[in-house]
């Protein structure tokens, strides 16, 4: 990124949280608040072929406040994290040449640290190899893939839900093309930190209301016509974006592994796990402030605060 600086009134105001939170629709209300558009940090709403399964923001939504990354790419296509750092930051840059404010809202851990830290040291790797330990997984279930990566990397072993497919693989994948432990890979090398003013919002609720809403969400979607949705794209289930919770549980109810009963109790049982993986990640990293997300009006006092003692702070200098 250059060194290009927009000025001292320039404000990236954050929105993070688990899923079912209530991000979106906070992110929305922010965006109209402040005049500003959107950028999405979800590794999974920018597939332009999954609608339901990732909970994007309904079109009549969008049509009021432009978003970003969200219907940008195809399944097929390959993007990584280091991908959206890039993207992310370029594409900031270009908005803030004539915006002021812009909102970021996801719940993707790994795209908020990017954004936030930069880019680890990783290398490429060629989808040969990330083919060669998703067979594996396949043939020898997921003890096998555990079993490489706490050999391999016991630190990161640790650290890593040893339930994740795709984090599994993911590290193999990485260890086997740089001959090093995976954990090595981070804080080597990082991105600048960016040119504006951040205020970080975190959003919470207590673990019951949260999985009630999870639960909730699940069946929404259901009737909205998530089986059909999955059902459309069985013939790509191996693709990397599809590795996804929503999805998965489906194809194995169509390939007569489980029940539909089984795979929708499979959706939000999984998904309350991943809720929690989540806050764990964002109680880790990031400078947090929390709030309920129905505390619009504390949430828009408390960014115009921090709006206010940053450019007095400029001013000062």
């Amino acid at each position: 990124m250059s060194n290009l600086y927009l000025g001292d009134n320039k404000f990236l105001i954050i929105v993070a949280g688990p899923t079912a939170v209530g991000k979106t629709q906070l992110a929305i209300d922010l965006a109209k608040h402040y005049q500003a558009d959107v950028f999405s940090a979800d590794s999974r709403q920018l597939y332009r072929e999954m609608h339901i399964g990732t909970a994007k923001p309904e079109i009549s939504e969008r049509l009021g406040v432009p978003h970003h990354f969200i219907d940008s790419h195809s399944i097929h296509d390959t993007y990584s994290a280091g991908d959206y750092a890039l993207d992310i930051r370029k594409a900031l840059e270009t908005y803030f040449l004539s915006h002021d404010v812009a909102i970021i809202a996801g719940g993707t851990g790994l795209y908020m640290k990017v954004l936030l830290e930069g880019l680890d040291d990783f290398p490429e790797v060629p989808e040969t190899v990330y083919t060669h330990y998703t067979d594996g997984y396949e043939k020898n279930g997921i003890e096998w893939l555990q079993g490489q990566l706490k050999a391999l990397d016991p630190a990161y072993f640790e650290k890593v839900d040893p339930y994740n497919p795709r984090r599994l693989i993911r590290a193999l994948a990485v260890i086997h093309v740089s001959g090093k432990p995976f954990s090595e890979h981070f804080s080597k090398s990082k991105e600048p930190v960016l040119p504006y003013n951040i205020v970080e919002i975190l959003l919470e609720l207590p673990r019951e209301a949260l999985y009630d809403r999870i639960n909730q969400r699940v069946m929404l979607m259901i009737e909205a016509g998530l089986e059909a949705e999955a059902q459309t794209l069985l013939p790509y289930k191996d693709l990397r974006s599809l590795q996804t919770v929503g999805y998965q549980e489906f194809f194995d109810y169509f390939e007569g592994n489980i029940t539909k009963d089984d795979a929708i109790d499979r959706i939000k049982q999984n998904t309350r796990r991943y809720a929690k993986r989540q806050m764990t990640w964002f109680r880790k990293y990031g400078n947090w402030t929390t709030f309920h997300p129905d505390q619009l009006q504390d949430i828009i006092q408390y960014i115009d605060l921090k709006m206010a003692s940053a450019l007095s702070i400029k001013r000062l200098k």
